[in-house]
């Protein structure tokens, strides 16, 4: 007999609430490829009720994301529906099987009354048409209002989702903005129309944790105002225990464990469920550790030696910044004449050592990616010096800056556009191998391919697999299998963690420090997760607006943030407690625009030291 008491709201929630808006039964798809079929959902069985944020964890690859494309009728063509059923009820109270619906019933539902935002943001925009014109879409294409309403409304959602400087982004193409602020126009594309459902895959992924705090305080508020359900994909146990009534737990295709959020986190009945819990990194963790850190592993026991003691800071510098800037020109009229520009990254120096992880923190937008990018000489920049190893680089040509690629690595925030599709994963781990001579053939570079693979959590079989077959965190895995095949001396991590669930997101953390303990590999790591930061840095370098404003010891800026920015970054981090939810305070004044005209000039920061090494920015925090 088919269980159906998924279908029943819990008590708590069954009292005041109707029939569920989402209902899935015993749900089976499965994928044909080349090495046979792959079953990715195993019989899944949950529903949401209206006003409910139901959260589905577990780990890349366990069918959260096959799920969501599943209710949404997006399902790639190799997929199959081997048996099972998706009830959705509309505004009107209409119930629809999703899996009998025709693609144009589907249509009509799709956008106005269920909404999906995506992983990946780069992959789900329209490259050739501007923000404002993919916001307006589908307000006009439902024909919920005229041209002039449409685009008041979309300049607002943009405000909701915290974007500064509104006209620049309306007129902007995706490819012009940073992965977090392309996550928040999908986040605001995807409120458009008020939907009776949203599906949020991984909506906060690319989110630096103060716009974080303020997309979850959004979603919030429409779930409450308008009893829109919510179905919420995610890997960070933190915001789950924010923001979600009840939790879905799902591995390899199973739904494992479900209730409401509180009884999964305080008594967690599954193995998988204990062990994704045991992995959750939490800030102040580490307030009493100057050294970075390994994460503790359920089953693995903790030693000292867990500690990383790899920064040389006796030696010189192996990389040493000094003014750098990136401006990014914004042409207007029929002559296309340069009349602002962009200043993404002002007049910043910072300095790494052999063996040391420097973290670079701060919003979407501030600079942090923008940084990476210039010193890989994947951007113009201008600098006042850059010395690697003792030598001026600045100057150099790029005939004479190709040998030092080998040297300085990259792991890019966006591993669907950073891995050719066309290319198998063990050819595009192999490719730099090749490229710099290190192995005469692919055959001679399999074994080193199989070792990295297995080092990132994933098979040596993967190797002959494409990118599009893997999930996204899957993804991230490869990409940094490549990063790590040259050895560098330098590894540039963008969001390098980001897209991996926690359980995965510790393992590879560790491997990270464990490459780093053996060849002495120094890590310039760029992210949004404090926690992981806490974890792996030996210093932490804070951005804002295209500035360092403040930069030292990571324990000394963890324990004691000076800066006022500082301050607020380390309050928005989520709290993996669901009993212990703290009330967020938001200031919704105007975020400052980088956008100046030409020939204007921004003074360069001057700083104070407040502890040994500890520098922060003088002057006003601006608002």
């Amino acid at each position: 007999m088919t269980d159906t008491s998924f279908l029943t709201a819990p008590a708590s929630v069954a009292d005041t609430r109707s029939a569920p808006v989402l209902a899935i039964q015993d749900l089976c798809v499965s994928f044909r490829g080349r090495s046979g079929v792959h079953q990715a959902l195993k019989g899944i069985s949950f529903a949401i009720h209206p006003g409910e944020i139901v959260a589905v964890v577990g780990e890349s690859g366990s069918g959260k994301s096959v799920t969501s494309l599943a209710i949404m009728g997006l399902l790639a063509a190799s997929a199959r529906t081997e048996r099972g059923s998706i009830f959705f009820r509309d505004r009107a109270g209409k119930e629809h099987d999703l899996s009998k619906l025709s693609d144009e019933q589907r249509r009509t539902l799709r956008g106005r009354e269920m909404a999906m935002i995506f992983q990946e943001p780069m992959t789900s925009l329209n490259p050739v048409l501007r923000v404002g014109d993919q916001l307006t879409e589908a307000l006009r294409d439902h024909q919920l209002c005229d041209k002039a309403q449409a685009h008041a409304r979309a300049r607002e959602l943009l405000r909701q989702v915290r974007i500064a400087d509104v006209d620049r982004v309306m007129k902007s193409y995706p490819h012009s903005l940073s992965g977090g602020m392309r996550q928040r126009v999908m986040i605001a594309q995807a409120l458009a129309c008020d939907p009776q459902l949203l599906i949020a895959d991984e909506p906060t992924t690319a989110l630096d944790v103060t716009v974080q705090a303020r997309i979850l305080h959004i979603l919030r508020d429409l779930q409450q105002q308008k009893q829109m359900a919510v179905l919420f994909i995610t890997h960070d146990m933190g915001v789950v225990a924010e923001v979600a009534d009840r939790v879905v737990v799902m591995y390899r295709g199973n739904v494992v464990e479900q209730g409401t959020v509180a009884e999964v986190f305080t008594a967690p009945q599954h193995d998988y469920t204990k062990a994704l819990l045991a992995a959750v990194p939490k800030l102040g963790d580490m307030r009493e550790l100057p050294w970075p850190q390994r994460f503790p592993l359920l089953g693995a026991e903790t030693t000292a030696a867990s500690s990383q003691h790899t920064a040389r800071y006796e030696e010189k510098p192996l990389l040493d910044v000094r003014g750098l800037k990136v401006y990014f020109p914004i042409r207007s009229g029929i002559f296309s004449a340069l009349t602002h520009q962009v200043h993404a990254v002002e007049q910043i120096d910072f300095t790494l050592w052999p063996g040391e992880t420097l973290a670079i923190v701060g919003e979407s937008g501030c600079g942090k990616s923008t940084t990476g990018r210039a010193l890989m000489r994947l951007l113009h920049s201008d600098a006042e010096s850059i010395h690697f190893q003792g030598n001026e680089i600045t100057n150099l040509k790029e005939a004479q800056f190709q040998p030092l690629r080998r040297e300085i690595q990259m792991v890019f925030q966006d591993p669907y556009a950073s891995l050719n599709p066309r290319l198998t994963v063990g050819f595009t781990i192999a490719e730099p191998l090749l490229l710099h001579g290190v192995v005469k053939s692919l055959e001679a570079a399999t074994p080193q391919v199989e070792a990295l693979l297995k080092s990132v959590g994933l098979l040596p079989e993967h190797a002959q697999r494409y990118p599009h077959e893997f999930s996204g965190g899957q993804r991230q895995r490869i990409a940094i299998a490549r990063a790590m095949a040259l050895k560098p001396k330098v590894i540039i991590a963008d969001e390098a963690v980001s897209a991996l669930d926690v359980s995965i997101q510790a393992q590879v953390v560790n491997l990270m420090m464990d490459l780093q303990q053996q060849t002495g590999v120094a890590w310039i790591f760029i992210s949004h997760d404090m926690a992981v930061v806490e974890r792996i840095a030996n210093r932490v370098a804070v951005m804002y607006l295209g500035q360092i404003v403040e930069i030292g010891p990571r324990q000394s800026v963890f324990n004691h943030p000076q800066h006022p920015y500082t301050q607020r970054l380390l309050a928005s981090v989520p709290v993996a407690d669901p009993l212990n939810r703290p009330e967020r305070h938001f200031d919704d004044s105007e975020i400052p625009s980088p956008l100046r005209k030409v020939g204007e000039t921004v003074e360069k920061n001057r700083y104070r030291q407040v502890a040994p090494h500890h520098w922060v920015a003088e002057g006003a925090f601006p608002r």
